[in-house]
């Protein structure tokens, strides 16, 4: 006897691809100023679905036949390989140029321009890394099919305050209402940039802790001040660690100094550790973006409050959301 199982995902009769991905369909993803809280809660929605999607039956087909470049001029663990388990756990396939362009045509002085332009031919998307600002842009303008900034230097990387917003809203169940304080670089410090420009559309407080030279930019500053936020600056984690709902923290990136001394100067300025957290909240979460360098404790991992890699997983999640969203496939 033969036994026919209904389907688990019936993606017959999808509407359209405007209802599909809430105004994202075809479109590139470049900057959090493209985000309103209706379409953040839409990727968030799809998210909670590709979560149970994986918990349940782990991939489907959803992108059959989509393929992904995923051209990253800088070093990446968590943002290529969560770009590239979501388009394959949907099914889709992905074009990996991410163990360092030397590999590619780039080193015989291709330009982004012409990279992008070949990458389209073989690409329903392509996600970029770039360690330069406004490079997404640049590639955007050139290209036919849609681009994900995967991060651009010290500017913007969206899919990162994407995932960082909707696990402060997993683990604590709310944003409107919560302290949010952000500790190390955030000068150069692009998850921070991003995620900060996604706050001010909450009613929220900010506080950044750094040392001088690695201060907000002021740009972002004025930004949080016109949306009428409560915020403060201030040099000492022990400032903020009693209020704080959320700590996120952020390494000091070597990579972005021109003077190694400046560097040496501030690299071990923030170190979390257990002695700290036991003046946090006992309703709080630790963030980071990761990699680390020392200024978590690897002993704080076991406290229930570090989320960091429930953050990471996430990730997989959220870009899941936006790859459907992009592709018209939700």
């Amino acid at each position: 006897m033969t036994v026919k199982l209904k389907p688990l995902f019936n993606f017959d009769n999808l509407p359209t691809p405007e209802l599909i991905g809430n105004g994202l369909t075809g479109k590139d993803i470049l900057s959090v100023e493209q985000f309103d809280q209706d379409k953040l809660k839409y990727v968030f929605a799809r998210a909670h679905e590709m979560r149970e999607l994986v918990e349940r039956v782990g991939h489907c087909d959803l992108l059959a036949g989509k393929v992904a470049s995923c051209l990253f001029y800088e070093p990446s663990t968590r943002t290529s390989a969560s770009f590239i388990a979501a388009m394959e756990r949907l099914g889709g396939s992905v074009i990996p140029i991410t163990q360092g362009v030397q590999f590619s045509s780039v080193s015989k002085g291709e330009t982004l321009a012409d990279t992008i332009r070949t990458l389209e031919q073989y690409s329903d998307v392509i996600v970029l890394r770039h360690p330069e600002i406004g490079s997404a842009q640049v590639a955007a303008d050139y290209s036919r099919v849609p681009v994900i900034n995967a991060g651009d230097g010290a500017g913007e990387h969206p899919t990162q305050a994407l995932l960082d917003l909707f696990t402060i809203r997993e683990e604590l169940g709310r944003i409107d209402g919560l302290k949010i304080a952000m500790v190390g670089d955030l000068r150069y410090g692009r998850t921070v940039h991003s995620l900060t420009r996604l706050l001010t559309q909450y009613d929220v407080s900010l506080r950044f802790v750094s040392p001088e030279i690695l201060r907000l930019p002021l740009t972002i500053m004025n930004h949080v001040i016109d949306a009428g936020l409560d915020v403060r600056e201030t040099h000492d984690v022990a400032d903020v660690i009693k209020n704080a709902d959320v700590l996120y923290v952020t390494r000091v990136q070597k990579e972005r100094f021109t003077d190694l001394a400046q560097y040496e100067e501030v690299k071990d300025h923030y170190v979390i550790t257990p002695e700290i957290m036991t003046q946090a909240k006992e309703k709080m979460i630790v963030m980071h973006p990761l990699p680390r360098v020392g200024e978590i404790h690897y002993t704080v991992d076991h406290d229930p409050r570090a989320a960091y890699f429930r953050q990471v997983k996430n990730g997989m999640y959220i870009r899941m959301a936006l790859l459907a969203a992009v592709l018209g496939r939700a």
